[in-house]
């Protein structure tokens, strides 16, 4: 490719035949809508999959850029890899089963980018493992979703779904491997570094619910505690954890479940 892409689309892999080519379908639809497709790199960053998750990206090979298949310390650790492979200017991590929203979503994006902001963003669809859609992560979760965000809003934990926020690489962190709170870390630093930001009245992707932190939930919680204490404080972190435990019970009671 002569010219620096201007999108990497990141996939992390392991052990992911079941998800996979979901991810890979949608990409393909995706690119097929695009005029001309040099501008978007695609990277598949495998952790030594033992089933036939390789083969099965290996049939995809038209649509890939690279794939890497080497062992791993976890899911951060292969987007640490990706991120310093990737030679596009904005970062985009769509993982083994989640997957672009639609056919148009991928050239909207592309088209997004000529305002040349820091970090794009939009609202996430949720599905589940039948592909079947349980609504808008803002509607479904308690968490809104301002069009003009900002770091602090991040206050009461993750706002935007980590499939549907795109940042440039410059301003995009290594993530911490050892927190399973990692991407609430990387976009508040992102936003943080950031000197412009910019909503999609476009829904990005879907998102395949059940992600390592949901499957890890205690230790998640401690996690995500220690990552809003760094960026405001023990106080501040405290309080809001307790805000974030009735907020969550309140929207159970109304909603019969919070995910």
């Amino acid at each position: 490719m002569d010219s620096q892409p201007i999108i990497t689309i990141i996939t992390v892999t392991y052990n992911a035949e079941k998800y996979v080519e979901r991810t890979l379908r949608s990409v393909q639809a995706a690119l097929s809508q695009v005029a001309d497709p040099s501008p978007i790199e695609y990277l598949i960053i495998d952790g030594l999959s033992k089933d036939t998750t390789l083969s099965i990206c290996h049939q995809y090979s038209s649509i890939i850029s690279r794939i890497v298949s080497e062992k791993d310390r976890g899911i951060y650790d292969a987007m640490n890899k990706g991120m310093q492979l990737a030679g596009g200017q904005y970062l985009w991590f769509l993982n083994a089963g989640d997957e672009i929203f639609d056919s148009k979503a991928l050239a909207g994006l592309l088209s997004a980018t000529a305002t040349g902001a820091d970090v794009y963003y939009s609202d996430a669809m949720m599905v589940d493992e039948s592909n079947r859609e349980h609504g808008l992560r803002s509607q479904f979760t308690p968490h809104s979703l301002p069009e003009n965000i900002q770091w602090t809003d991040f206050a009461l934990g993750m706002k935007i779904c980590h499939q549907a926020f795109i940042a440039r690489k410059q301003v995009a962190p290594i993530y911490d491997i050892s927190n399973l709170s990692a991407d609430i870390d990387w976009e508040i630093t992102c936003l943080k570094r950031a000197g412009r930001v910019q909503f999609l009245p476009f829904v990005l992707c879907r998102y395949l619910m059940g992600g390592t932190s949901v499957q890890n939930h205690r230790r998640s919680l401690v996690d995500r505690f220690l990552v809003l204490q760094k960026h405001f404080g023990t106080i501040q972190a405290s309080f809001n954890h307790l805000r974030i435990f009735w907020r969550g019970a309140v929207f159970t009671m109304r909603r019969g479940r919070y995910w």
